[in-house]
């Protein structure tokens, strides 16, 4: 097998046809159309089911696309390292949860952009799942999500400390009363979100379960829900300041054990730790944990 032609395998296969392929490769559909057919013949299998949909993988293909994805991830990642002299330049992808791109990190991207203007520096938002597994897929070079995180193929650096706690609209004047509503409802993220996990838990504690979910996809949505008074939810406490002003949300306090939690940075231990990435680490990481 050709390195090039596993590569090439792996863009028809993501983008779904030869034409899409040879676009994003900067290349002819008949140099595609020949790689895949070469290496469909080194393997002895046939990789894609053609169409003139497209083209569709085969369950051989199937079970060659993750090592085809790998092997890209890994060239592209040599070239990174061959071309890093010390000096942090070029494109640096990370990952946040939502709540800490809008809470923490305005500062350390500022203090990094200022001091380092040839990265190409970008953010991708996600829940912790989402951005762990994007992580280990090489698709991010690290991530701010909630810890803990214990993975044998990750390193976890705490960097942020957050205190949780139940939101709700304005009329509810306690945790007990608000506990207490038979409509109460979850207003929550989608399924990944470590905190809308950790809601269930702190209701679960207290025999609350099998509540109702609105499901929303962005932190604004989930706090406008909120406000309306359509349920409760579970964020940091510190987001009523800067995100939401006005009165319209309350704040729960919980118990220390329940609503502490720290935010970690994490990357993956056998990737590259470019210069982009150790000076952007240090200035993420600058201080005490807070």
């Amino acid at each position: 097998m050709d390195a090039k032609d596993l590569v090439t395998f792996e863009a028809v296969a993501r983008l779904g046809g030869m034409g899409r392929a040879a676009h994003e490769l900067n290349t002819v559909q008949s140099n595609i159309t020949q790689r895949v057919r070469r290496l469909e013949e080194a393997l002895g299998v046939a990789l894609f089911e053609r169409s003139r949909a497209g083209a569709r993988l085969t369950r051989a293909g199937e079970r060659l696309m993750p090592y085809a994805a790998r092997v890209g991830a890994l060239l592209a990642e040599a070239g990174r390292a061959a071309r890093d002299d010390g000096a942090p330049l070029g494109t640096l992808t990370i990952g946040s949860l939502e709540t800490t791109a809008a809470l923490r990190l305005s500062p350390v991207l500022a203090s990094y952009v200022t001091a380092h203007p040839s990265v190409d520096l970008v953010l991708r938002t996600g829940t912790t799942a989402e951005l762990v597994d994007r992580v280990i897929d090489r698709e991010l070079e690290g991530a701010f999500v909630c810890g803990p995180v214990v993975h044998p193929l990750l390193v976890a650096t705490p960097v942020f400390e957050e205190e949780l706690a139940l939101l709700s609209a304005p009329s509810e004047r306690s945790v007990a009363s608000l506990l207490a509503r038979p409509d109460l409802r979850l207003v929550i993220l989608r399924t990944g979100c470590s905190y809308r996990q950790r809601l269930e838990e702190v209701l679960a504690r207290r025999g609350i379960v099998g509540l109702r979910r609105l499901e929303f996809g962005t932190l604004e949505a989930i706090l406008g829900a909120v406000a309306a008074d359509l349920g409760v939810t579970l964020l940091p406490r510190a987001l009523i300041g800067p995100a939401w002003r006005g009165g319209r949300i309350t704040a729960h306090r919980l118990p220390s054990a329940e609503s502490r939690v720290q935010t970690v940075f994490v990357r993956r231990r056998d990737m590259l730790c470019s210069s982009a990435l150790t000076a952007f680490q240090k200035h993420a990481t600058k201080g005490k944990v807070r």
